[in-house]
């Protein structure tokens, strides 16, 4: 896919539900102001009943749309084609549109690998997972990446984590099920990787026990409100945690090679400044 000529006016957006707390048009607009394109970005109220019209009534100056909760799975039989961890997880944070054609990815994954790599972690046996939405299903499969063995996934409804022990099934490792509540006797030689991928202000009504915080990072994808209760109680008790903002820059990088150039894998010219550029807009 080629790049569109800098003298075209370009739109991107990133669409959800809340939309008004996000980060993401500081952080594509810096990297388009340093790439030197005149494109526009903009945070767009959309829900998911409404998805359909808003992508059909999008014309040709449209580049390619960023997409948060609730729409990562609303737009799958939207897309005329998926990347290989859309199919997996069933979840695309990203659509470009090129052609007529909607090309769906899942820069989520690569996103968390990226961030948590940034950290000094690149190698997990053992995880634990708060939450069971898209993003948990990114998150699993990035673990997977990162050579984990098992991860238990923690739930507030019966049930809810079904969709992913069959996604670890297929991405290669084993997941159980346990209620949130058991976070709080977690050990110390259960988890070196805890992620969480529920809302920020979230009450889980279980705190974290020493051992846990002393021994697992905490990957809080949550940024808005900062830092999350979670994210507080590891901090308090002296554990290392890596920001949600990690999370959103990363994912977003990928997200800026994909609609620069069609392909989240390809490098940008100069991507370092870039990184730089987008780390600067977010602080």
């Amino acid at each position: 896919m080629s790049t569109l000529s800098t003298s075209e006016r370009t739109r991107l957006a990133v669409l959800g539900s809340p939309i008004a707390h996000s980060k993401s048009p500081a952080l594509h607009r810096a990297a388009y102001r340093r790439l030197g394109l005149d494109w526009d970005y903009d945070a767009i109220e959309v829900a998911g009943a409404g998805l359909p019209g808003f992508i059909d009534g999008l014309d040709a100056s449209w580049r390619g749309l960023s997409l948060t909760m609730p729409l990562k799975q609303d737009v799958l039989p939207l897309l005329d084609s998926a990347d290989a961890l859309v199919e997996l997880t069933g979840a695309a944070n990203t659509v470009v549109l090129h052609d007529g054609r909607r090309l769906g990815f899942n820069t989520d994954v690569g996103g968390i690998v990226r961030a948590l790599g940034e950290s000094g972690v690149t190698g997990v046996h053992a995880g634990v997972l708060i939450g069971a939405g898209a993003t948990a299903a990114s998150a699993l499969v990035a673990m997977a990446e990162l050579g984990a063995a098992h991860v238990r996934v923690l739930v507030r409804r019966e049930g809810a984590a079904a969709p992913l022990v069959e996604l670890g099934r297929r991405a290669g490792l084993v997941v159980d099920e346990r209620p949130i509540a058991s976070l709080a006797t977690l050990g110390s030689d259960e988890a070196e990787l805890v992620i969480s991928t529920v809302p920020g202000g979230s009450e889980l009504g279980a705190a974290p026990p020493p051992e846990l915080v002393a021994g697992a990072v905490l990957l809080d994808v949550a940024y808005d409100p900062w830092p999350s209760r979670l994210g507080a109680a590891w901090l308090d008790g002296g554990g290392r945690v890596v920001h949600g903002l990690g999370m959103l820059l990363h994912q977003a990088v990928l997200q800026v090679r994909a609609f620069v150039g069609g392909d989240p894998a390809t490098p940008l010219a100069d991507e370092a400044s870039v990184v730089a550029a987008m780390r600067a807009a977010i602080g």
